[in-house]
Parts: structure tokens; sequence; C-alpha cells
């Protein structure tokens, strides 16, 4: 009986700590995913890029299947395209691109595949300096036709960053890169779960216009 207990204790100290060994792995496995993207935006910005994976090897390669390390959400803001500005080639980066880096249904979609289908681990939400979707709701204007949808998405993060000090609209292109991560991190039931398994990690982050680099927001 004595025998059986020590044996039942002994499992149950294997499975927890082969369960803290996998988050502890997907975490680093994280880090160094999001390292890759900061070092390769170090490169751009200090016209240093190396232009990786844009070989026809990598062509021929990818023509069998992808398998990309991170899925970047960005603006469409044709200043801001996610492989140059983080120097990285053909099936690195899997990316989702609206004005204001809004998420719908459909770009929610898209990230679940992602996630699920193409074992994505990390995802990064990347606002700009001088949004124009984000500029278009701190003026409070009307725009034609579904513009105005993303607007009015923007908006209510606008009149929130309204009590805060500082630049009204740099604040609300933050703001509003952060709402996207809260979506994304309670989405249910796909990204919620990974997150939760701690098998998925969503970060903010901002690109400057001027000076080419990312920083960080969370």
């Amino acid at each position: 009986m004595k025998i059986n207990k020590f044996y039942t204790l002994l499992i149950s100290c294997l499975f927890i700590a082969i369960n803290l060994f996998a988050q502890h792995e997907g975490s680093a496995g994280t880090n160094d995913q999001l390292q890759r993207l900061i070092e390769g935006n170090k490169r751009f910005a200090a016209s240093k890029a190396e232009h990786i994976n844009q070989s026809e090897e990598r062509r021929i390669e990818l023509a069998k299947g992808q398998k990309p390390f991170a899925v970047v959400v960005t603006c469409s803001d044709s200043r801001v395209p996610p492989e140059i500005i983080f120097d990285q080639g053909l099936g690195d980066i899997f990316v989702i691109r609206t004005a204001g880096n809004i998420v719908d249904d459909i770009g929610l979609g898209s990230i679940e595949y992602a996630v699920e289908h193409l074992g994505v681990r990390l995802i990064v939400v990347l606002g700009h300096e001088k949004c124009g979707a984000v500029d278009a709701a701190v003026k409070s204007g009307h725009a034609e036709g579904h513009i105005q949808n993303l607007i009015d998405a923007i908006r209510p993060i606008v009149e929130k960053e309204k009590k805060n000090k500082g630049d009204l609209l740099d604040n609300s292109v933050k703001a509003n890169v952060l709402m996207v991560v809260k979506k994304l991190n309670s989405s249910e039931p796909i990204l919620k779960e990974f997150v939760h398994e701690k098998k998925l990690t969503i970060v903010g982050a901002r690109y400057d216009l001027d000076d080419g680099v990312v920083t960080i927001l969370q």
C-alpha cells in the first residue's frame, strides 16, 4: 500500500515537472522569436539589413509548406512593411494588415489559423507613428463609405486618451495597440486557450517612421 502511494506521488511529481519544463521551453522559445524580430529591426534601423531568406533555394523550400515563427498584426500603411522593418524573408512571418491595425472576425480567423495550424507561438501587434486611421479618429471627422467603420472602431480609444497628458495622437496609437493585444488575449475559443496554457505570447509594439525603430510596449 505504501509502495503504491509512493509511486502515485512520484508520477504526480513527474507530471508537474514535465508541465513546468514545457512552459519554460515555450517561454524561452517565444523570447527567442521576439529577439529575432528585435535584432532584425536593429539591422534595418542601422541600414545594415541582411535581406535573409530571399534566395531561390528558400522559394523552393517554401513551396513544400510554410512554418512562420511569428504573426505580425499591423497597419496597411505603405511605410510599415513588416518583412522589411524586421529584416525578415520569405516564409518568416505571417502578416495581417488593416488600416489602424484593427482586427475583425476575418483577421481573427487568419490569426487562429497561424496559431493552431502553423504552430506560431508569438503575435506582435504593431502600431506606428502618425497613423492616419488613428488621426482620423482623433479629428472626429466623417468619412465616406466603409472608412467610417475604421474611425468608429478607434474613436472610443481616443475618447479615453483625452483624459491623459501628452500627445493625443501618439497616446491613442499606443492605446489602440494595447486594445488589440487585450482583444487577442481574450479571444475565444482558440487564442485565449493557447495564452492560458502558455503556448502563445502576444505583445504590442510601436514603429517610429523617422528612425525606423520598433519599441515594445508590453
